[in-house]
């Protein structure tokens, strides 16, 4: 087993993308600032926030708060392991060097599985929003034109993909700062033609736990998934000019991004709005807002972000599934046929990650109800169990780095190992939060399945190529 984790720390673990590394270090530090910047702010943020908000209420906050400082642990851990290691395959190389090659080759195919199926999500949901704007012309046109653009961008120079998430990101960002200083001068009553609010939409219309705790739990639920896609930028790091310092930089700011973005949009819209107001759920929370702020067309400039949103998630995605893919194949725990590279950049990764996802777009609308439904509910619970396997693999590594080579702890984990600890258990406990809660139990079901299937065809590997030394 040594060997066979220990072969790849040459390949997997270089200081830049240079002569250590197949890929290439085309990505800029500005790339990687806006990559961590813009990957806390998903379309799940702008949509998906307002099922959130329906059920939880104006506890909303706390929910968000709660799972936000979960996943505050989880980056900082990663972020730890990332910084002393860089690789592109990222959590499932540092699980493979903690657990074994199995655990490696669980977390890895495991993710590429949620990245490809994303994909396909946002593919259909950017389709939706143009054939909104240009009626008459088929969904199916504007999926195979994105499907085509950002495959195309990624099968170009990592460069390529650096730019068109860093402008991506540079909007998105733009738009939640504008938001939020519209939600705090209007909250504040300083904006022209509102009036402050003050706590009568915190506390009236049932209080602050409108639905009691079942309420706040499911909120809960919905936060988590919102918070997706932090993962990416330690996979982008390595094909970064400066892996370490880059890693070490966007995870140290995590803490405020997750703060102000996420906690401190949800506070805005619960303080403006009526928890209960339709138009949350409807419209989407943001565009609620706006029009409650009477900004002109709100619901088209939410749906211009939103779009931005989906296809910077759709090129990210394409991106990290194809890294990911070439770090397993690299390893030995994929097909080999997968792990050629030209001009640095994996492209037959990119190909398959790229087939993958325009077949899971053809599924969803040919059985929508069936096998599209059986995929989405497997890799419902998937970042969760990533999140574990990021955690013991950060106990492990960290005993072991602080024996053999204590100067590659550039990043630090906060108390470690007792908020180690906390993680894990706060991973377990959402975990069963959804095996309890009836609309996601079967998430958790399919989800674990794959999780088995997945552990024993990589344990059956492991086995094979320890026979065969």
């Amino acid at each position: 087993m040594s060997q066979t984790s220990t072969a790849p720390r040459t390949q997997e673990a270089p200081s830049s993308g240079g002569a250590g590394s197949p890929l290439g270090n085309g990505l800029k530090q500005r790339h990687l600032s806006m990559i961590a910047l813009g990957g806390v702010i998903g379309a799940g943020l702008f949509v998906g926030s307002g099922a959130g908000i329906a059920a939880a209420g104006p506890s909303i906050v706390i929910a968000y708060a709660v799972s936000g400082l979960l996943v505050m642990f989880v980056m900082r851990m990663l972020g730890e392991m990332s910084a002393a290691n860089p690789a592109s395959g990222s959590f499932s190389v540092h699980a493979d060097r903690a657990i074994g090659p199995w655990a490696g080759f669980t977390a890895g195919w495991m993710f590429w599985t949620l990245l490809c199926v994303g994909v396909a999500i946002e593919a259909i949901g950017a389709a939706h929003i143009m054939t909104g704007w240009f009626p008459g012309t088929p969904s199916w046109m504007w999926v195979l034109a994105f499907m085509a653009l950002f495959c195309g961008t990624n099968l170009a120079a990592v460069s390529n993909f650096g730019e068109f998430e860093f402008w991506f990101a540079a909007l998105k960002i733009g738009a939640i700062a504008l938001f939020l200083g519209l939600g705090v001068l209007a909250v504040l009553g300083l904006l022209p033609g509102s009036a402050a609010p003050g706590t009568a939409n915190l506390l009236h219309d049932g209080g602050f736990l409108p639905n009691g705790m079942d309420g706040l739990l499911v909120g809960l639920l919905a936060s988590v998934v919102a918070y997706g896609g932090l993962e990416t930028v330690t996979i982008a790091a390595a094909e970064s000019e400066n892996p370490v310092k880059g890693v070490a930089r966007a995870v140290k700011t995590t803490m405020w991004r997750i703060a102000i973005v996420y906690v401190g949009s949800m506070l805005v819209i619960v303080t403006l709005l009526p928890w209960n107001d339709p138009a949350v759920t409807e419209d989407g929370p943001y565009a609620a807002a706006l029009d409650h702020l009477g900004i002109p067309a709100a619901g088209e400039i939410m749906n211009v972000v939103i779009l931005i949103a989906l296809l910077s998630a759709m090129n990210a995605n394409i991106y990290g599934s194809s890294r990911m893919a070439h770090s397993l194949v690299s390893r030995g725990q994929g097909p080999k046929a997968l792990g050629k590279v030209s001009g640095r950049v994996p492209r037959r990764a990119v190909l398959a990650s790229c087939g993958f996802g325009f077949v899971t777009v053809l599924l969803s609308y040919w059985y929508p109800d069936t096998l599209f439904a059986w995929l989405l509910n497997m890799v419902g619970g998937v970042i969760l169990v990533v999140w574990g396997f990021i955690a013991v693999s950060q106990f492990v590594l960290r005993r072991r780095l602080e024996r053999e080579d204590p100067q590659k702890l550039v990043v630090r984990m906060w108390g470690f190992p007792y908020l180690t600890w906390v993680a894990l258990a706060g991973v377990a406990g959402v975990l069963a939060l959804m095996v309890l809660d009836q609309d996601t139990r079967v998430q958790v079901v399919f989800t674990g399945g794959l999780t088995a299937a997945l552990a024993a065809t990589g344990y059956v590997m492991q086995r094979r190529a320890a026979a065969a030394r």
